[in-house]
């Protein structure tokens, strides 16, 4: 990728880059419904359109700055709304909820695994743009479950983490909520998304790709 100008990477990155959260959030829907909640089917984000999911600024404009300034892709989509009081049993299935969108990350980053392997068997013609593709479908796609995995609140991980604890343990979590946006930029600005995810980050991609060998 050190090679492409701004205008490639962003071709290179921007199908990669919807496609993830566009499935990240229809799966959060998904997952919701099927669990009694039916809040998003219902205002249809229960769908693969990527128009129903884009936020101008988190899908856009922050992949953007990350891509111009060769930082961490940092980015998110309009949330899917869930109403945890509808799910069957609100405290258990919020685990899986939150859970649905990274998983969805990690299983289309597998997808992308397989086409880059099959780039291998094209010429450069094709072969060239697919590989790029992938790979930038890899990258984006664990970067995304990786950072939405981060214990904090009203990131996946702080459901998760939420749902794990005991209902005093989880009152009192959950009142750091309000915080974690900030908590979040923060660590974007002083480089500390970068030193927590990367080498998870990387010993995930290197495992991947080594399943490609």
């Amino acid at each position: 990728m050190q090679g492409l100008s701004v205008i490639q990477k962003i071709a290179v990155y921007a199908i990669p880059l919807i496609f993830a959260i566009t499935f990240h959030e229809a799966a959060h829907a998904y997952v919701a419904n099927r669990h009694g909640d039916n809040t998003a089917k219902a205002m249809g984000r229960l769908s693969l359109n990527p128009l129903h999911h884009i936020d101008p600024i988190g899908t856009i404009l922050f992949p953007l700055i990350g891509l111009l300034f060769g930082g961490f892709i940092f980015g998110w989509a309009k949330p899917v709304p869930i109403n945890f009081g509808r799910l069957h049993n609100p405290k258990r299935d919020m685990l899986w909820v939150a859970l649905a969108g990274p998983l969805a990350n990690f299983a289309m980053a597998l997808v992308w695994a397989i086409l880059l392997k099959l780039s291998f068997y094209l010429d450069s013609y094709f072969g060239t743009p697919i590989s790029l593709t992938a790979q930038a479908g890899i990258s984006i796609n664990i970067s995304l479950m990786l950072l939405n995995l981060l214990p904090i609140l009203p990131l996946d991980g702080g459901r998760i983490v939420f749902s794990l604890l005991s209902n005093a343990q989880a009152n009192k979590y959950a009142r750091t909520e309000p915080y974690g946006m900030f908590i979040l930029i923060f660590l974007l600005m002083i480089g500390g998304l970068t030193y927590i995810i990367q080498p998870i980050y990387l010993t995930i991609v290197n495992l991947i790709l080594s399943l490609l060998r």
